[in-house]
């Protein structure tokens, strides 16, 4: 299979066609997680045939926003499957591939270490120093998209999105929950002080 050429293709197809509104799913999106997806790879000890199919999943993994903000995970999986047999890949690694997109789909629902790993890419942030900095980006988009409009919104979902996530695999777990539980904390005591719905 050739990754890198499946790896051109995709990063041009996004750089085209993805909404401007989309200041937290863009492409910058993608490249962190697949940068993430390679760094858990080696730390977990993923064999090198494995990883580039969970780095191949990782650049799929948000293509559907090139068609729509709605199921952009099954969107995704039907770009792969389109074009994936071009660049080499069977129908059991394009397979693999569609499972990683969908376990990220939240809440997520890994059924495997590969999926495991490709959620932990997806959400790594949660649990890093720019935890606020890219969160105000996920902010934008929902205003931009009209799913939310005030900062008490955002930090009320924030704070039920972290009390129900969880990190997967054993390096997230001991380098990224301990860091994502601090800002639970913080966010906590910042909606403490809304007025009670």
């Amino acid at each position: 299979m050739d990754y890198q050429a499946a790896k051109a293709f995709i990063i041009d197809k996004m750089q085209r066609e993805l909404s401007q509104r989309l200041t937290y799913h863009g492409l910058h999106h993608t490249l962190d997680v697949l940068e993430v997806t390679s760094e858990l790879c080696t730390l977990e000890n993923i064999p090198p045939a494995d990883t580039l199919l969970l780095e191949t999943a990782a650049l799929f993994h948000d293509c559907g926003f090139t068609v729509n903000n709605k199921n952009h995970e099954e969107l995704g999986c039907d770009i792969a499957r389109a074009h994936l047999p071009k660049f080499g890949f069977s129908p059991t690694d394009i397979s693999r591939i569609c499972g990683m997109i969908m376990a990220t789909k939240i809440p997520q629902r890994p059924q495997d270490r590969f999926e495991e790993i490709l959620c932990d890419a997806d959400l790594d942030y949660l649990g890093r120093p720019d935890f606020y900095t890219i969160g105000a980006t996920l902010f934008e988009e929902l205003k931009a998209f009209n799913v939310l409009h005030t900062e008490e919104a955002w930090n009320r979902l924030q704070v039920n999105f972290l009390e129900n996530h969880q990190f997967f695999t054993a390096t997230n777990r001991k380098r990224r929950a301990p860091v994502k539980a601090r800002y639970l904390g913080e966010l906590k005591i910042l909606v403490a002080t809304y007025n009670p719905r």
